[in-house]
């Protein structure tokens, strides 16, 4: 049975918010992350993220570093949850919010399609503030038989997913997208590559197009889902995949997760 709980900050302490309006609500920042039986990936990077945007909104009252450690410490040890922190601003006033949710169902591949229309982002490197246009972005491509829609830069650049973030295998070379290409801080892509570094793997970044990726091993990361292959790409190039590399990955990045504080 699907769980939500949802919590705010209030005088130093989480308290239940049984009615949570979303009208004439903006959400500055917000991030999330998957905890499986008590274990999660990188949450290290996932606080700093979060902390980091609402510093860069100047709210010192709201004692964050205390929520986040409240917020943390409500997860259950036992069970899959993809617990949510939020910083909402409500009419201009500030509210932090701890949403915790079981976890979705995870898979282990997906579709793409490629965003039609300009870039829907407006704070593309804060996680947060376009919720709704990535949602309405990935909502398009559903229609269109797809799993996630693929964001491009105003010359035509692969981005990143509505939910994910992309990096692709050119033989033995693990490839991202170029670092001038504004877009979120993933943290599973990020512990991903810090694997990749780790095991001698060469890393490169480059700007590219739909159609200068047709035949390569295409991944989709995600905080949930971990990696996904991408099976599909609807509207643009096709995709391959090398037997037993995303198998391989998937293990080496879940021995990464470590036990909640």
């Amino acid at each position: 049975m699907s769980v939500t709980a949802i919590h705010r900050w209030h005088d130093g302490e989480l308290e239940p918010l049984e009615y949570c309006d979303m009208s004439d609500v903006f959400v500055a920042a917000a991030d999330s992350w998957l905890v499986a039986e008590g274990t999660v990936l990188a949450l290290d990077l996932h606080r700093s993220r979060f902390l980091d945007a609402i510093d860069a909104q100047r709210y010192p009252e709201l004692a964050s570093e205390a929520f986040w450690d409240a917020a943390v410490a409500a997860i259950p040890r036992s069970g899959d949850w993809f617990p949510r922190v939020e910083l909402q601003l409500r009419q201009g006033a500030p509210l932090l919010v701890f949403r915790l949710r079981s976890a979705p169902e995870r898979t282990r591949s997906l579709r793409l399609s490629t965003h039609r229309g300009p870039d829907p982002r407006t704070s593309p490197r804060v996680k947060g503030p376009d919720t709704e246009a990535m949602l309405m972005a990935r909502t398009g491509a559903q229609e269109r038989g797809a799993d996630e829609a693929v964001i491009l830069s105003p010359d035509g650049y692969v981005v990143e997913g509505a939910y994910s973030s992309l990096l692709w295998w050119r033989g033995a070379i693990l490839c991202a997208p170029s670092l001038d290409l504004d877009r979120i801080d993933s943290v599973t892509a990020r512990s991903v590559i810090a694997l990749a570094t780790a095991l001698g793997v060469e890393v490169y970044y480059e700007s590219v197009t739909p159609a200068e990726l047709d035949g390569v091993e295409l991944w989709a990361l995600s905080a949930l889902h971990g990696i996904r292959i991408v099976t599909a790409w609807i509207d643009g190039p096709s995709t391959a995949e090398e037997p037993g590399r995303l198998g391989a990955w998937r293990a080496r990045l879940d021995r990464l997760r470590k036990p909640l504080p």
